[in-house]
Formats: C-alpha cells, structure tokens, sequence
C-alpha cells in the first residue's frame, strides 16, 4: 500500500514545475540553467509563485535562463539541500529561517516565541533592520539571499488528542517540530515532549502516533492535508517564520549583471505577490479547515510568555543571538520579552 507521504512525493514529482515552453531561444539551449528546491507542497502558495516567476524569467531574458523548481523535498531533506546548496550542487532553494538556523542561527532570531503582535511588525522588521540583519549573516555562508522574504506565516498548534488552551494541556505532549534547535528549546520549556523530524516525515509521524500533534501555519496545515490525522487546531500565534531565496554565491557570481537583474526582480515581485497570498488565504483558510473537520479554538497567549519568561527562555535567546541583534528586534515585539 502506498503510503500518504510517497503518494504526495510521486504526485509532485508528476507535477514539477520546470516551465518547457521558452526553454530554446532560436533553436539554442539555455545559457543557465539552474534547480530550485524547495520543502513545501507543490500547491503551496510559494511553489504557485515560483512557477510563475520562472516563466517570467524565462521569458525575458529569451531562453537564456531556464529554472526547473523542485517541490516537496524532491531533491532531499532541507538539510540535504543546504549542503547540496553550498557545494554548488544546487544552484538556488527556499528555505524556512528556522531551518537556516542549524547552519546560520541568527536566521532563527524572528521565530522565538510569542513575538509579533501582527504582520504589521513583522514586515517592519523583515524589510528593515531585522532583515538586513540577518541577510547580512546568510551572506557569510557562501550564499546570495534576496532581498524580499517570503511568508511562511504565524504557526498554530493542531493535535488529535485535545485542544491547546494552556501551558498545562502541553505537559508531556508528543509535538512534531522542524529540525530547528530554538522550537525545542521552547517546547521543552513550555512543558511538551518535541519530536524533531523533517516536514517530509510529518504527515506519517502523525498517522502512526509518533506525535500527537504539530504546529504549521494554517496554509501548511490545508496543503500538506494534517486535517485527514488531527482533530483540533489551537491559534496560538506561537511564532512567525519567513522563507530566504538563496543561490550559490559562486555560481551567482557568474551570470551576468543584466540577467541577475532580471533574475531578482522577478523572484522578489513574486514573494511580495505570495505574501498578498497568505494575507488572503488566512480569511478563508480556517473555514476550509472546519469544513474538512479541524475543531478551532482561540488562545490567549499570556501565560505562554510568561511561562517562558519565568522559565529564562528569553534571556537565553537574548544570550544566543547577542544584545545588538536583540535590540534591532525589541521596537516591533516589545520589551516584555
């Protein structure tokens, strides 16, 4: 019997987004081609984007460019990705900041927990100091970060045992998280029991009991179809995460300026367009889900930061990233962390 997670490999497979019809410019091959990977579902509002900019792309610069986008883990784990990405195996991905953060930990400085109020401080900090922070420190790894980041969203916690309302209701609970060292730390902190694995080993983590639950931001949970093994989804706005569009710097240093132009309008245009996409999608997401049978409720987060707080979780991440970095963050979280 095919299992839920090879059926979503082979359906994207299938449904890999390389763009075919500008592939020749007068009868010649491409003058660059390049492989995008990325962690998410082919339907995903990122994956949706990307396919169009590669187009557009393509498109411009007359054949000279082809990308072939790889979705859902195809070419491997993130972590395989990120070191096919600096040997130059791979030429450009999408990757979450926390998961950047086994590499380069300041691109986890925006996912501690219960930060941002609203989108309104997060794209503050991302298209200011905060980001150029931590574009800074990507830019030290051999990697290009582009200038837009992309919406991975506010994460809330789905189960299928109970609902989330307190720090109590997570004493001891089986929560699958990405492979990012901060989300264990906090978990562990608010009393759970974190399962660290990769995204492409969440949906069978969950079916077979592994983990009781998970946390995504609702877009993820919809794509990568958690609602068939959870029963409740709690809104904690726990953490906010974006996606950085890296390429190899040596291999980036290599295409010429006008096409590397081209190349980063076209991707940055489409993240800003993707981040319209999930500001839209969270009107509607959660009444999808309830239809397909998720149980909502809403959190009051209080407790859970001053659980954190109490506990010396902010202090220590102040520690981790250093004063200067935390100090760019302070104006859009507040000092009450």
């Amino acid at each position: 019997m095919i299992q839920r997670r090879q059926f979503l490999q082979a359906g994207a497979v299938a449904s890999s987004a390389f763009v075919p019809g500008l592939t020749l410019a007068q009868g010649k091959a491409p003058e660059f081609k390049f492989k995008l990977g990325t962690d998410l579902p082919v339907t995903h509002s990122v994956n949706v984007r990307l396919k169009e900019a590669i187009a557009a792309i393509q498109g411009e610069t007359g054949g000279r460019v082809a990308i072939e986008l790889f979705p859902n883990n195809q070419l491997g784990s993130d972590s395989d990705m990120m070191s096919q990405l600096r040997s130059g195996a791979l030429e450009m991905a999408t990757f979450p900041g926390t998961v950047m953060s086994t590499l380069i930990p300041t691109t986890a400085l925006t996912g501690a927990g219960f930060l941002f109020s609203g989108y309104d401080k997060v794209w503050a900090a991302m298209d200011g100091a905060v980001g150029n922070h931590i574009r800074a420190a990507i830019e030290k790894t051999n990697l290009v970060p582009f200038n837009t980041v992309w919406d991975n969203g506010f994460r809330q916690i789905t189960t299928s045992t109970r609902p989330i309302r307190t720090p109590e209701d997570l004493k001891n609970f089986k929560i699958r998280v990405p492979v990012v060292p901060l989300w264990v730390s906090m978990f562990r902190t608010l009393g759970a029991a974190p399962v660290s694995l990769p995204l492409s080993e969440a949906y069978q983590a969950l079916q077979t009991k592994v983990a009781d639950g998970q946390e995504n931001p609702l877009a993820l949970i919809d794509t990568a179809k958690f609602f068939e093994v959870q029963k409740y989804c709690s809104l904690t706005n726990h953490s906010w995460d974006g996606f950085w569009f890296v390429a190899n710097k040596t291999i980036w240093q290599g295409v010429p300026v006008d096409v590397q132009q081209i190349i980063s309008r076209h991707i940055n245009a489409a993240a800003r367009r993707q981040r319209d996409d999930i500001a839209r999608a969270n009107l509607d997401l959660q009444k999808q889900l309830e239809a397909k049978g998720l149980v909502f409720n809403t959190v009051d987060t209080t407790a859970f930061r001053k659980t954190l707080q109490n506990a010396g979780f902010y202090a220590q991440v102040k520690e981790k990233f250093g004063a200067d970095a935390w100090a760019l963050l302070q104006p859009f979280v507040g000092q009450n962390v």
